[in-house]
């Protein structure tokens, strides 16, 4: 079996179509992408244990006034058994997600350029199908902690292995369309919650009984369905020969372009070079700007629209609160406008990284500070004025540069440190993100809470949020400022090179010539199988997700 997952085993051939790897890549984002979705299951498992009377029973922390109360509550709902959990309680393997998969992405990476894509990969479906099974256990004894180590804790690093494992192998097989590559295969992280959370809903419906929510039966189902996918997609990824480059490709290097760099730096150097942590900066703004006030877009929505809405622009927020049928009125357009931010998220991905191959992942990253401090701003004051189309429009376009930061980001590593060990260097730059995923809310949550404690209006409360959060991206726009070419010293001589493809085991058709691709594409209806696989899921996510969008405008 080692031997089967080997990188030796996986070298493709010269004439390999490198157009069979990004769909591997994307069955496996599209099916850990699903992390993006959990909330759907918060409500139901809220209300897993029914009284004889056929209500739900409290929760552990009923009762809870204060955060101490709630960690004590918390600390309870770990092991008992005769009472419901609370959001609170479920929200910390959401958390735990996104800290382990920078933390593993970090831990794991340089062992992942060494073992290769195939071996990762099938470590992240044991990892994330395994944590959904042992989760689905825990649901059924009502063990919230079961579900913490499953899908949290083992989830978490399955999530980290699978997210960087095709990352550096994309960015060899497409040496001269670094940005579309990985943004087609991390568009799929985004797009999962976009397939996974209404399939995930339409199982808990057929699974749920009076005794049950059906949701360890849809855990299940889910975790057989991924493992297909995820097996299928890294029993799929090829790595390309030493020295492969496509047909009609000329290197950098004969462009004389100084922000691509020609050589390569070790994983052991990287993160002392200055570029890496203006680069961790970089993302770290950019995801801070972005996902907390994208986390709170629904509620953002109703309070700052209130009755116009529904129609009823004479209605404030508190006013729509006292009425249940203007809630759920408002409640379906605030999720609208979360599915129009998903596409966005999602589309913003694959564009915006294509994009950078064309204007370079610099100049990139200036358009997403600029233009996302600028919308930001002008959010600010279309909140006062009630432009609800334009402030839409404004964050649907922000969405768009937070996913295509998350695509543009491995390539720009690639252009600064080489593509030897971009998959390593990407991991450890991950964590950036799980900094973020902290910063971001904490910042929007403690502005909401303590202005509207203040007894701010709802229609007032975000401007000044808005605002700091354009502070937040001019902060990444010095940074981005900054970076420049790595210098000469930092990069492996030739024998150190050769001697890390050896302990890689790479494998060269012709050592120490390029190996050119033909302009023949072979394995034709394998191809267009295999985009089919992916891009069905995709299509049918995207239709779930303008139906509920549409809300917005009837």
């Amino acid at each position: 079996m080692s031997d089967f997952l080997s990188k030796e085993r996986i070298t493709a051939g010269a004439n390999y179509n490198r157009w069979l790897v990004p769909p591997a890549a994307l069955a496996v984002h599209l099916s850990i992408g699903m992390a993006y979705g959990f909330s759907v299951f918060w409500k139901p498992l809220g209300n897993a244990i029914m009284g004889a009377d056929g209500k739900p029973v409290a929760a552990c922390a009923a009762g809870a006034t204060n955060f101490s109360e709630k960690i004590a509550g918390t600390a309870r709902a770990l092991f008992a058994t005769d009472c419901n959990w609370t959001q609170f309680d479920l929200g910390w393997m959401y958390t735990l997600f996104f800290v382990l998969l920078g933390c593993s992405a970090a831990v794991w990476g340089g062992w992942l350029e060494r073992a290769g894509p195939r071996k990762a990969g099938v470590v992240a479906t044991l990892c994330w199908c395994g944590g959904l099974l042992i989760s689905a256990y825990g649901v059924y004894a009502h063990q919230l902690w079961l579900m913490w180590l499953g899908s949290g804790f083992i989830g978490g690093i399955g999530l980290g292995l699978g997210y960087i494992s095709p990352v550096s192998t994309l960015i060899k097989w497409f040496p001269d369309k670094r940005g579309m590559a990985t943004g087609m295969a991390i568009m799929g992280f985004g797009g999962g919650a976009m397939i996974g959370s209404p399939l995930a809903t339409m199982l808990m419906k057929h699974f749920a009984t009076p005794a049950s929510v059906g949701v360890w039966q849809t855990f299940i189902v889910l975790a057989l369905i991924y493992a297909i996918f995820m097996l299928a997609g890294s029993l799929g990824y090829r790595v390309p020969p030493t020295n492969w480059q496509p047909a009609g490709w000329t290197p950098p290097s004969q462009k004389g372009n100084g922000m691509i760099a020609t050589n390569h730096v070790h994983l052991n150097k990287a993160h002392k070079t200055p570029q890496f942590w203006l680069l961790w900066i970089v993302l770290c703004m950019n995801v801070s700007a972005c996902i907390g006030i994208i986390g709170a877009a629904a509620p953002m929505l109703q309070e700052t629209f209130g009755g116009a809405l529904i129609g009823q622009p004479e209605l404030g927020f508190a006013d729509i609160k006292k009425d249940e049928a203007l809630t759920t009125a408002a409640a379906a357009v605030g999720a609208g406008f979360v599915g129009l931010i998903s596409l966005f998220n999602i589309f913003g991905r694959i564009g915006w990284a294509t994009s950078s191959d064309k204007l370079g992942r610099k100049q990139t990253y200036f358009i997403f500070f600029v233009l996302g401090a600028l919308l930001y701003c002008a959010a600010a004051y279309l909140a006062g004025y009630k432009g609800l189309a334009l402030f839409v429009g404004s964050f649907c376009i922000i969405a768009s540069m937070y996913g295509g930061g998350f695509a543009t980001i491995p390539a720009y590593l690639a252009d600064m440190f080489g593509t030897q060990f971009v998959g390593a260097i990407h991991g450890r730059l991950l964590t950036a993100w799980s900094t973020a995923g902290i910063l971001g809310p904490v910042v929007v949550n403690y502005m909401h809470d303590t202005r509207l404690e203040a007894g701010v209006p709802f229609d007032q409360i975000y401007a000044p949020i808005f605002v700091t959060l354009a502070c937040l991206l001019a902060v990444g726009f010095v940074a981005n400022l900054l970076v420049k070419p790595v210098a000469p010293q930092n990069f492996m001589t030739t024998e150190e090179l050769a001697e890390e493809k050896r302990i890689a085991h790479e494998q060269s058709i012709q050592a120490g010539k390029a190996v050119v691709a033909s302009e023949a594409e072979s394995h034709p209806i394998l191809v267009k199988l295999a985009w089919a696989a992916v891009l069905i899921p995709i299509a049918f996510g995207i239709w779930i997700t303008l139906q509920k969008a549409w809300v917005l405008f009837s």
